[in-house]
């Protein structure tokens, strides 16, 4: 079931997102998102087809509020 471009899964406790949606949330282009991943910096993807990936909406959202809290320990 798609809603907004997300894929919604146990009755709309978790959501997985699709790249356009994290790139949205995060403001990271796709390339750095990709780079983060690699380098262990970010969420890692899972499959959701043999050509399609997405993120785990709550693991987006916990790498956004450590990056924020990371920001207010360097301040």
């Amino acid at each position: 079931m798609y809603s907004s471009g997300c894929i919604v899964s146990n009755g709309g406790n978790s959501r997985l997102l699709r790249l356009p949606d994290v790139i949205s949330l995060t403001g990271l282009p796709r390339s750095t998102i990709y780079l983060k991943v690699k380098n262990k910096e970010f969420p890692t993807q899972i499959n959701i087809g043999s050509r399609s990936v997405a993120w785990i909406e709550s693991e987006v959202h916990e790498w956004i509020n450590q990056s924020i809290n990371k920001r207010s320990y360097n301040v």
